[in-house]
């Protein structure tokens, strides 16, 4: 078998240490001979998607390396493979990091962009002033160049924490900017990725030309893969895998799609991709089960310094209605819709598109955002850490109750007056409750209807079902009894799994969690 990229996203390595390549060539072959005569372009997808290896994989292109795409679709094709210079600049890497500051940072990432693409640079000059003279040398000698620009939101989403810094930033990078569009003419081909659309950064103001194709339709499995791709690519891997985990090649694949895919991208038609992070880790490190790679690979820190815990209680993910393309487009820092920020950091996708209302209706992708996601939420409801928050679950798995409840009893603290439902209801807890525990992969199903009757909620896990009860100034016990006398578990008696009875009871004047019991059925 082929071994897997895990820890580069650079095209040229890859293809010389003969590693899987997901063949998208001839999706950038469309883009850098558009139809329309289009050569500004803009790509909006979450983080560790794929937007890296697609630059370097464009930075190849023109800079004529043809060898390097032998049996690729591009090969097949007429282009020309002319070398142009490549200015090709990681925005990331200006992201202030190990206490240096971005005004530190981006000389550095500049002197090696213009050196690497053949420009002399001068350390007397600005970067900013550096990239103006190499445009302007290129137009002195009639040659065009080429300008990759990867993650050119990350030093602002970086500082989002702090908003008076993220400005100070995005407003030092307007002369970039400019200077690319008031020297278009000798622009060859332009590409700009981020995760997010900052619409105030003049690189969106200042270039009307720029064509947004994060949700063209044509461009919509460029990034991530498609279920034939995994066919093509990752045959042999997958059985390999499969075998390991004892399972047939039908239900690997079945669990494979409901944790990893799940993204759309496009509004009319096409089709969901997997996550490329969680596909190529899954299958190079071959555990015995299906891991929250993506999670693991860090979050975006945009999402952490922003999320506001009245909205998070405010919305429920797994199904958001009603939204606009113009709720993806920031245009205050200040005030950055939750829908937007979850979905532009990869927490929630695109479910369905009404061509005639022209509105979105978004929600989680895949069983390993839902649990990232709900530990996301729960933390930051409880105004905790991920890992606090991540425990608190396991604790339920191996029936540790004094730590489950104590655990319990500090969320609720933690947002004893956060809920802003204008009545307090078993539904207002249910829903921290719910997040919490979706985080360990435990299935939550809020208020299960029986032939006469309706539980608070039931959570089912490979360790066990778990029936809840939630009561409002009445004693656990009252609570208890419900199940009992109800047969709440009568329907799971069949399974092999443990049953627990689960009783919470909470005071509507402080909404604290004040009384826990449990049994098992």
């Amino acid at each position: 078998m082929q071994s897997i990229p895990v820890d580069t996203s650079d095209f040229a390595q890859i293809r010389e240490k003969g590693q899987v390549y997901v063949d998208k060539t001839a999706y950038l072959y469309h883009l850098v001979n558009d139809p329309n005569g289009a050569k500004l372009f803009f790509l909006s997808r979450p983080r560790r998607f794929g937007k890296s290896l697609m630059i370097s994989t464009l930075q190849a292109i023109f800079q004529g390396r043809r060898e390097l795409f032998d049996d690729l679709a591009i090969a097949q094709t007429d282009y020309d493979w002319k070398k142009y210079p490549v200015i090709y600049l990681n925005m990331a890497q200006c992201a202030a990091a190990n206490g240096n500051s971005f005004e530190e940072l981006l000389p550095v990432v500049m002197k090696a962009a213009l050196n690497n693409a053949g420009f002399q640079y001068d350390n007397t000059l600005n970067p900013i002033g550096n990239f103006a003279n190499a445009l302007f040398d290129c137009q002195a000698r009639n040659k065009q160049v080429v300008i990759l620009i990867d993650e050119y939101d990350d030093p602002v989403a970086q500082v989002m924490d702090n908003i008076p810094r993220a400005n100070e930033i995005r407003d030092a990078l307007a002369p970039l900017y400019r200077q690319i569009k008031e020297m278009e003419g000798c622009v060859r081909f332009l590409m700009v990725t981020g995760v997010s659309k900052f619409t105030k950064m003049s690189i969106f103001s200042a270039m009307s030309k720029l064509t947004d194709i994060s949700f063209m339709d044509d461009y919509a499995t460029m990034l991530g893969f498609t279920e034939a791709e995994l066919d093509t690519y990752y045959s042999e891997h997958i059985a390999f895998h499969a075998e390991k985990q004892g399972l047939s090649i039908d239900a690997y694949r079945q669990e494979l799609r409901r944790m990893y895919n799940g993204y759309r991208f496009w509004r009319f038609q096409g089709e969901k991709v997997y996550n490329p992070v969680s596909i190529n880790l899954t299958l190079a490190y071959t555990d015995p089960c299906f891991n929250s790679y993506w999670a693991q690979t860090g979050r975006a820190s945009m999402l952490m310094n922003y999320l506001k815990r009245d909205e998070m209680l405010a919305i429920d993910p797994e199904r958001i209605s009603g939204v606009s393309m113009m709720d993806f487009e920031v245009t205050n820092l200040e005030h950055i819709p939750v829908n937007a920020l979850l979905f532009q950091t990869g927490y929630l996708t695109i479910l369905d598109y009404d061509r005639y209302a022209e509105i979105f209706t978004l929600g989680i992708p895949d069983e390993e955002v839902r649990r990232d996601c709900s530990i996301v939420m729960a933390s930051q409801c409880a105004n905790q850490s991920v890992n606090w928050a991540s425990k608190i679950g396991k604790h339920l798995l191996s029936c540790e109750w004094d730590k489950f409840f104590d655990g319990l009893k500090s969320l609720y603290a933690g947002v004893a007056y956060g809920p802003t439902e204008k009545r307090v209801c078993e539904y207002s807890y249910g829903r921290c409750l719910a997040f919490l525990l979706q985080g360990q992969g435990i299935i939550c199903q809020p208020e299960v209807t029986y032939s006469s009757s309706r539980s608070d909620m039931v959570c089912t896990h490979h360790c066990g079902i778990y029936i809840f009860e939630l009561k409002v100034d009445q004693p656990a016990a009252i609570a208890m009894e419900q199940i009992q006398r109800k047969n709440y578990a009568l329907p799971y008696a069949a399974d092999q799994r443990p049953i627990w009875l689960i009783g919470l009871s909470f005071d509507s004047k402080t909404r604290l969690l004040t009384d826990c019991a449990v049994e098992k059925y």
